[in-house]
């Protein structure tokens, strides 16, 4: 019985990593992206990406990886107690139906752990191997893609969130801050193209400058909507006041 509870765990373990990759896709996350941060979740390891913050900063996939979480240790937590039940000789079908002398031989407890653990190694295998075939995986997902389309449970996702390449490249929204180098410059004079970043518009309290020109200035509290790689636009537009601080502090000694 513990073995096929580990099997019926791993099994459904899968699915629901599956079905999470799906779900954070259809929230506008691109498909690489979105099966790690599903397998991330469920695992509770590598979620210290630059990637992390689409998840964070969204409410739909805040609570699918809330879900992800719970049963990602739920799971954790069966499969532990399902493999140290089978490598426990005493509570096997098998040493009871011999102890009863149902079965024509006897087997020692020593070989039923042996076998179980083989069983178990085996049981990981061939779970993997099937759920890493490309043509099952596919049929899989796009059936789960359409369970989960047809229950309306997602709703459209604004462009800002949107990653529309692979490579960490999106679009998002950014507020300029007074420590961002950019601030007070114009669009050329702050080399925005040699940091691989492409301004879409600059929204200045009511008004928004569709794709501006290169010498519009850009102003504090400017919200700046930004082409390139996620991760690094912050980290080149707004840094954070610390670090800001700390250069100038190490530039002065």
């Amino acid at each position: 019985m513990s073995i096929m509870l580990f099997i019926i765990v791993l099994v459904a373990s899968f699915i629901v990593v599956r079905i999470g990759a799906v779900a954070f896709q259809l929230t506008g996350l691109e498909w690489s992206l979105a099966k790690f941060q599903s397998l991330s979740c469920f695992s509770g390891t590598g979620f210290t990406t630059k990637e992390a913050e689409l998840i964070t900063g969204h409410p739909q996939r805040r609570r699918i990886a809330s879900v992800l979480m719970v049963l990602g240790n739920a799971g954790l937590v069966t499969l532990i107690a399902a493999v140290a039940s089978a490598l426990n000789p005493q509570n096997t079908m098998l040493v009871w139906f011999s102890s009863k002398s149902l079965l024509p031989f006897s087997i020692p407890p020593w070989l039923v752990m042996w076998v179980n653990l083989s069983i178990i190694i085996i049981a990981i295998y061939v779970t993997y191997k099937v759920f890493t075939n490309t043509k099952l995986t596919h049929k899989l997902t796009n059936y789960l893609r359409k369970k989960i389309i047809r229950r309306q449970q997602f709703g459209k996702v604004s462009f800002e969130e949107l990653t529309v390449a692979t490579g960490g490249y999106g679009v998002t929204r950014i507020q300029v801050n007074q420590n961002s180098p950019v601030l007070d410059k114009t669009l050329i004079e702050a080399g925005l193209r040699k940091m691989d970043i492409n301004i879409l518009a600059i929204i200045r309290g009511e008004t928004t400058i569709a794709n501006p020109g290169a010498d519009n200035k850009i102003g504090l509290s400017d919200e700046l909507i930004c082409f390139g790689k996620l991760g690094e636009i912050r980290d080149k537009l707004c840094p954070p006041l610390e670090k800001k601080e700390a250069e100038k502090g190490k530039a002065d000694t």
